[in-house]
């Protein structure tokens, strides 16, 4: 869960698929290469504005990188933790 933007990023660092990351193999502190860029239609501003999540992973923590266009934008956070959904599990 990215917590920059509130939405759930999905890097894809294995199979024939593209795009494809790099990933350094560490889910304690992962990096993924290169940087991470997802956009989306911007609902507070319609028409071609579009809102961005931009980062790199590294070490387990995110650089937001200035184009963010979320609250996060210019920082670096630690990676929050991921506790997958379980099926049968009560949210």
């Amino acid at each position: 869960m990215c917590p920059g933007c509130g939405t759930m990023h999905q890097v894809t660092v294995e199979g024939q698929g593209r795009p494809r990351w790099e990933w350094n193999g560490d889910a304690d502190a992962p990096t993924f290469s290169p940087s991470v860029l997802v956009t989306w239609p911007d609902p507070d501003a319609p028409g071609a504005n579009l809102a961005t999540c931009h980062s790199f992973v590294r070490d387990g923590r995110i650089q937001f990188l200035g184009d963010c266009t979320h609250a996060l934008a210019g920082q670096t956070v630690d990676l929050p933790d991921f506790y997958p959904a379980q099926k049968g599990a009560n949210p």
